[in-house]
């Protein structure tokens, strides 16, 4: 905190590693356009399939298959944008994204958490969601908020209680996971509220969306109707495909990254096709199926296609989501739940990835652990550190105070040692004293963490005439959807 207001701290890092050739990411962009106009994608929605029918797609309306040619894809991609601003509540807390930053949130869609006052496991509830908006609000490495949790006692309508949820507990970006026409022209209505008017979400969108394919090739109607609905009120999209090696994909890392690019670049030229323009991210996190059993596995030895999918996107010209924490252990504070995700912050930000989840979750990215949110934040700290620039000047030399100094000497006390010796170690979670003078245990230092802002931070409140416009339109969402949903079952 900075005067008692929340701060981020995005990676800012000047290296880049690449694990693609310029002709390794031609190649894979041939064999997407391959894939989009000999395979083609099923697209669930009738509007989808009229805007690529109208821009010189083949469409199969029976089977709902659309082929699209190579000169559509690349003629609609000239419009998508390679950066763009999300905004916040509090205009510092914006997001640039641009080349050489890296921005972090919480990892999204648990649906369990360990209860921080008895320990037990349960499913999660909006005021879950309310409080780890309140800890992303306080910690400096979520640069903004993604539901990390469900609204799962809210229904139909969860995802616009997140969104609620969230804007009432942080005052940085939102991101959300709405889906369907008419929910999110409900969320556009409360990101209006938010933003103070339509010119404002357009310049300063207080909300993006993540909409997910579904492997392999197929682009669901709830999804892409939304997607159309946020792209022509200014709100920011992102497309994530997750194809899983050997099951939803074919049982090599190349093959499967470029499923799901074409999944995610279909998507986007639909997007481009009734919006030009539209602010629209690349978002690519490849798993691997276990061929012993068919269960899923995010963290192979060899697991390079989770970073190399950020060059595709950046090849494409769009920003991207990169992927990174989300242990399988079943627990955090064990040797695997630290070995899984120790090098994800370093690698995706290294590739250049201008957005990265998800910090939080344990269990195969399905439990919520009050200590894990900030353990993964000290592993992200020490990420960005290491990506940090080494000053070099001569303050730093200190030529003149080790001539001073001399051979068989000591710096105790030197004056440049006052100045330094605080800030030259950073203390990581493990380095904390304990009232014995010994360290604390890490997982004790993340549950005080928790339990210190949980108890002592109070997040900048929502103006209240907006507070209580998104409770209006949240009503009206309830009673429309939820008695639809109970007249149809």
């Amino acid at each position: 905190m900075a005067d008692g207001r929340p701060f981020i701290t995005p990676i800012r890092s000047g290296y880049r590693l690449s694990f693609l050739s310029e002709r390794e990411l031609q190649t894979l962009q041939a064999a997407t356009l391959t894939l989009l106009e000999e395979v083609g994608v099923k697209v669930q929605s009738e509007r989808c399939l009229s805007l690529l029918a109208e821009a010189g797609a083949r469409v199969d309306r029976t089977s709902a298959l659309a082929k699209l040619p190579a000169d559509l894809v690349m003629k609609a991609m000239a419009h998508v944008r390679r950066s763009f601003h999300l905004g916040a509540r509090l205009p510092e807390l914006d997001l640039h994204l641009e080349e050489g930053l890296t921005f972090f949130t919480t990892d999204g869609c648990g649906v369990e958490v360990v209860d921080p006052a008895t320990g037990a496991r349960r499913p999660s509830t909006k005021d879950d969601v309310a409080r780890i908006a309140r800890i992303a609000d306080a910690l400096p490495a979520i640069s903004f908020m993604w539901p990390t949790v469900a609204a799962g006692d809210c229904g139909e309508t969860a995802r616009l209680h997140e969104l609620d949820a969230g804007w009432n507990n942080t005052v940085k970006h939102m991101g959300g996971m709405v889906g369907g026409q008419r929910e999110a022209r409900y969320a556009v209505e409360m990101a209006l509220v938010v933003a103070g008017g339509a010119a404002e979400l357009r310049r300063r969108p207080p909300l993006s969306d993540l909409i997910c394919t579904v492997a392999p090739l197929c682009l669901d109607r709830d999804g892409m109707e939304a997607a159309l609905v946020f792209a022509e009120a200014g709100v920011p999209v992102g497309f994530m495909a997750m194809p899983t090696i050997g099951t939803t994909a074919p049982a090599t890392q190349a093959g499967a990254l470029i499923v799901g690019d074409a999944e995610v670049i279909a998507a986007t030229v639909i997007v481009q096709l009734a919006s030009p323009g539209a602010a629209v991210f690349h978002s690519l996190l490849q798993a691997w199926a276990d061929p012993r059993s068919g269960a899923y596995i995010g963290y192979p030895l060899d697991s390079r296609g989770r970073y190399a999918s950020v060059e595709i996107g950046h090849h494409w010209g769009m920003p991207t989501l990169g992927g990174s924490f989300g242990t399988e252990s079943e627990r955090p504070g064990t040797w695997q739940a630290a070995a899984e995700v120790a090098l994800d912050p370093f690698m995706v930000a290294l590739t250049g990835s201008e957005l990265v989840t998800g910090i939080g979750l344990s269990d195969t990215y399905t439990c919520l652990y009050p200590e894990g949110i900030f353990l993964d934040a000290d592993i992200y700290d020490r990420a960005r550190h290491a990506l940090m620039g080494l000053e070099i000047d001569d303050e730093q030399l200190a030529i003149d105070v080790v001539k001073a100094v001399g051979p068989a000497g000591h710096f105790l006390g030197q004056a440049h040692t006052r100045r330094h010796m605080r800030d030259a170690v950073k203390f990581p979670i493990t380095y904390q004293l304990g009232p014995d003078g010994t360290y604390k245990d890490p997982m004790q230092v993340a549950r005080e963490r928790y339990d210190d802002i949980v108890a002592h931070h109070q997040p900048q409140p929502l103006e209240e005439d907006k507070r209580l416009e998104l409770t209006r339109i949240l009503a009206a969402a309830d009673a429309e959807l939820r008695q639809e949903a109970g007249t149809t079952r």
